[in-house]
């Protein structure tokens, strides 16, 4: 049980599923927000902002205005690292990577507000997450990425299945490299849902691309 009161696996089950990752990376042509109307478009059940660039008064901006789209769209909302711009923005979930403040650190007092999901690369990181008041576990790279430096080399399927073993109850989410013909795979694994960025934005129609994936995973 959480400090909301709420079973860990019970929320965590609210972001099951295609997680899209929308940011302010400088190669893409568009902007989180537009990168976030594409997704919601095509019913998308999680978007995630991601953003390293931008001040905290425009992640702040970008992050109302995601989520203004994705109540629309009954679209879970997640802000990556900053626990603050979540609540400020009214999102659902922050998502913690291993150098952002632990799940401790939020009050308790919001918990009943936010879910938080955690980012894992290794073993020890799992086993840790295990003991933390977290929803959902993201485990990768599982394959190579180039939306995002990492220290971590691609973890594979093998890996992906044991980190399924060690974050249960709590779903497992993939992250890293990711493409359409990985979905079965992943599923195979252990993945209780995934996280693509590069394999939408980059693609001719990113909202036929979201939805390409949802229906892949969906039918596996």
């Amino acid at each position: 049980m959480s400090a909301s009161g709420i079973s860990m696996n019970e929320r965590g089950n609210d972001y099951l599923g295609l997680h899209v990752l929308v940011d302010d990376d400088p190669r893409w042509d568009c902007s989180p927000v537009e990168q976030a109307r594409k997704a919601c478009s095509a019913q998308v059940p999680v978007v995630q902002l991601r953003v390293k660039n931008a001040t905290d008064e425009q992640c702040l901006k970008w992050a109302k205005e995601i989520r203004a789209m994705t109540r629309i769209s009954n679209t879970r909302f997640v802000v990556n690292d900053r626990f603050d711009i979540a609540l400020l923005a009214e999102a659902d979930a922050v998502h913690l990577g291993q150098t952002d403040l632990p799940p401790a650190a939020i009050p308790a007092e919001f918990r009943a507000r936010l879910a938080i999901g955690r980012s894992t690369h290794t073993e020890a990181q799992l086993k840790t997450a295990r003991s933390e008041d977290v929803d959902y576990v993201a485990f990768g790279p599982v394959f190579g990425t180039t939306s995002k430096e990492s220290e971590f080399d691609a973890r594979g399927l093998e890996a992906l299945a044991l980190a399924a073993e060690l974050a249960s109850p709590r779903p497992l989410i993939a992250i890293g490299g990711i493409q359409l013909s990985d979905v079965s795979d992943l599923r195979d694994s252990g993945a209780a849902g995934f996280a693509v960025i590069s394999a939408i934005v980059e693609s001719e129609d990113p909202t036929d691309a979201a939805r390409a994936f949802i229906l892949a995973f969906d039918h596996e």
